[in-house]
């Protein structure tokens, strides 16, 4: 249900641009709720997913290094945060909802399994015969279902605004022939009760956050391969924007420290990213002068986005960093190990659910399944890195 307007008049902006998403004009929650006077509806959204468990699990996922690798290598948790830092800044130059846009952010990544992709793919590959795992269905499942912390509900009771983010911060799932019959069951199931429109773009907060998600983990990706001696600067050299911007700090600070060095450059590369996207941005509204957040949805294209000449620089980065740290020997073999891992803890957990604890358990051994294997799906999706790796060892090593 919208929030109470009388309650509004404490926390509403009076700056937000109308193509905006206005969080007095939200379509609300599934479950209704009196709304706070001091907090937005999206600001709500955003401390409930600070304050969820999953959240807080993030600290020790992968982003791309496994959390014992060592200590100042991005996690789930700081490049969520670097997200969310980049997508206020975005969404506050743009005149946005910031608290939408973080909110998005913060939750863009709750799904994602430990281990990174390669413990995605595990997961998936296990529940091939179960429907699958997509680390984005996972999200929606952990914000309506699987967090547990309301008398009320279950999940987190989210905004439509914030959810329909959360689901197509990348663009419309309903593309290409799709209908919602061949999407993730979590996704088809929520929507099926509560719409989020699918087939079209989100809003503008959601666009952001995305671009936000690209900008992050491409600089700091390239922060942890140096960090890590997948290569060097020198390799980086020929890249466009990121080469630039290496040679520019190297010519202005004559010997600086290499851990200067690459600070300075790949801040002025986020910087130049950031800009590019505000500046295309501002063009693509000025051409088609949106006069709400409905006219934004209804382009059939995002609104948010880089410029043609940032979108080429942005591809050769996610190439380079593909063959030269994602494909790295080093990386494939924790990768390997990590997809073990996985695939071990489903098969005992889903042949043995009397191995599960109170009350993944209960609900394991009175299942169907499918309804069990996607209980053992949710349970390992959960997992830290460390946990996922402790529990591993007291499952299989004899002595533990």
């Amino acid at each position: 249900m919208p929030p109470d307007s009388t309650a509004s008049e404490l926390w509403r902006p009076q700056a937000l641009a109308p193509h905006a998403t206005l969080p007095w004009a939200s379509r609300g929650r599934l479950h209704q709720e009196a709304e706070a006077p001091t907090r937005s509806p999206f600001q709500r959204d955003r401390d409930r997913i600070i304050h969820s468990t999953a959240f807080r699990r993030l600290k020790h996922k992968t982003q791309v290094f496994v959390y014992h690798e060592g200590d100042h290598y991005r996690t789930r948790l700081t490049h969520s945060l670097e997200v969310a830092q980049i997508a206020r800044t975005v969404c506050r130059t743009l005149r946005l909802d910031e608290d939408l846009g973080e909110a998005v952010a913060l939750a863009h990544d709750l799904g994602h399994t430990p281990f990174g992709h390669a413990g995605e793919e595990a997961l998936h590959a296990a529940m091939k015969p179960f429907g699958g795992f997509d680390h984005n269905a996972q999200t929606l499942r952990i914000l309506t279902k699987l967090e547990e912390r309301y008398a009320e509900f279950n999940g987190l009771n989210l905004t439509w605004e914030t959810l329909e983010g959360a689901v197509k911060h990348n663009g419309p799932l309903l593309k290409d022939g799709r209908v919602l019959a061949d999407l993730p069951a979590a996704i088809v199931e929520y929507c099926r009760d509560h719409d989020l429109e699918l087939g079209g773009h989100a809003g503008p907060e959601a666009q952001v956050a995305a671009l936000s998600d690209d900008i992050a983990y491409n600089n700091h990706d390239i922060d942890d391969g140096l960090r890590a001696g997948l290569f060097e600067v020198k390799d980086l050299l020929d890249l466009p924007l990121v080469g630039e911007m290496f040679t520019l700090v190297e010519k202005k600070y004559p010997g600086i420290a290499p851990s200067r060095l690459i600070h300075e450059a790949v801040r002025r590369v986020i910087n130049a990213m950031v800009e590019d996207v505000l500046a295309e941005t501002g063009r693509r509204l000025a051409d088609a002068k949106p006069k709400s957040v409905a006219d934004v949805r209804a382009l059939g294209y995002p609104v948010v986005a880089f410029s043609e000449r940032m979108a080429a620089t942005d591809r050769t980065i996610k190439k380079f960093l593909y063959t030269r740290m994602y494909e790295h020997w080093l990386l494939n073999r924790s990768h390997s190990k990590a997809r073990r891992v996985v695939m071990d803890l489903f098969g005992l957990l889903f042949a043995e659910p009397n191995c599960l604890p109170p009350p993944w358990r209960e609900r394991a051994e009175a299942a169907e399944r499918p309804a069990r294997a996607r209980l053992v799906a949710d349970y390992i999706a959960g997992m830290t890195d460390r946990f996922a790796l402790d529990e591993h060892k007291r499952l299989f090593d004899l002595w533990s």
